[in-house]
């Protein structure tokens, strides 16, 4: 039987090696032990969204935003969920939240941006 920690440190490192995957086995098996611990929430999101499971994604992000509202990775995370899943009026809350938090991030201002004008498209 692994202990939580171990399950989070082996999926990490497999998040490492970009194996999302096999990521997502030890990190979900992680949550199971310590479903109120942040980082294994978010590195089992970070998995799901590698792998393209952006619902599960998305509910991983949700649960860590829950817990950390200024949590402007995560924000950012949910957000891009949000916009894999077509759901683009919906992740412009986040993203906006997100870049406003660090508005040194180019990167969030360009998710917000096109969110903002698929949105507006549909």
């Amino acid at each position: 039987m692994h202990d939580a920690y171990d399950l989070f440190r082996n999926g990490t490192q497999l998040l490492e090696r970009r194996d999302f995957h096999a990521a997502a086995v030890p990190l979900a098996r992680a949550r199971a032990l310590e479903p109120d611990k942040s980082s294994v929430r978010e590195a089992l999101g970070r998995a799901y969204f590698g792998a393209q499971r952006y619902s599960e994604a998305a509910e991983e992000f949700e649960a860590v935003v829950a817990q950390h509202p200024t949590d402007d990775y995560a924000l950012f995370c949910l957000g891009r969920c949000l916009q894999q899943l077509g759901r683009h009026a919906e992740a412009r809350a986040p993203l906006t939240l997100a870049a406003t938090l660090r508005p040194e991030r180019a990167d969030y201002r360009l998710y917000r941006e096109r969110a903002r004008r698929q949105a507006d498209a549909a």
